[in-house]
């Protein structure tokens, strides 16, 4: 029962990260020169980064899909990023949810000179899980600014625009206002359903997503034991 209504969500979710899909596509089209970004590249893919926990259910989800011998190696991966993780922070357990430890010791965590590849990334640079990836993998790369103007996001790839400055170039905007207010009203949704409590934000590692048992994990009374219900992520 609980799956069926996750599935629910994840569908609408899919919907809103293939707009976030068909905005990158547009930016290729319009700047195929300037942008690096392929099958096979995979610079990007590398050390840690939060994600949302619909984000992590979303990956888990098709997780579960792929060959048994292909998850096993891929969560071998996992638990071995993850025993690095507890030997940094022992306090780290199921279901690994990051929003207990302080958002300025988070850094300690996933450091800007790491290096490893993500668990995901096959030995052709490719994806395993592509078509499930999270949000944050999908806007990877080009500077997010909004049609109106307004910047979420300032940085890009080195590998792109080397000879021109994408902020300028409003070929390149996209309607980030709208979509990361979908992305929230999804997200609380999701909690609605996963804790029996809407909250704003739950967020994880891709390996760690990996790691969860979303439908077997008892989530709304670990929420109840939690400092989070006292301090509901804002």
């Amino acid at each position: 029962m609980l799956m069926r209504d996750l599935e629910k969500i994840l569908r609408g979710y899919g919907l809103l990260l293939a707009e976030v899909d068909a905005w990158f596509a547009r930016c290729l089209a319009a700047q195929p020169r300037a942008i690096a970004c392929g099958a096979g590249c995979s610079e990007c893919c590398r050390g840690l980064f939060d994600i949302t926990l619909l984000d992590a259910c979303y990956l888990k989800y098709g997780f579960d899909r792929l060959d048994a011998r292909v998850q096993a190696a891929v969560r071998a991966k996992a638990v071995a990023r993850l025993q690095g993780l507890q030997a940094l922070w022992p306090d780290l357990r199921e279901p690994y949810i990051l929003n207990f430890r302080p958002e300025e010791e988070w850094e300690e965590l996933m450091p800007e000179d790491d290096e490893t590849p993500c668990p995901l990334v096959d030995n052709e640079g490719r994806c395993l899980l592509y078509n499930f990836r999270p949000m944050t993998c999908r806007l990877n790369g080009i500077p997010l600014v909004d049609r109106s103007g307004e910047v979420f996001y300032e940085e890009w790839c080195s590998l792109n625009f080397t000879g021109g400055d994408p902020l300028a170039m409003k070929e390149l905007r996209g309607e980030f206002y709208r979509i990361f207010a979908d992305e929230l009203s999804q997200f609380q949704q999701f909690t609605a359903i996963l804790c029996k409590q809407q909250l704003n934000e739950l967020d994880t590692f891709i390996p760690t997503a990996l790691l969860i048992d979303f439908a077997g994990f008892d989530w709304p009374t670990w929420l109840q034991g939690s400092r989070l219900v006292e301090n509901p992520p804002c």
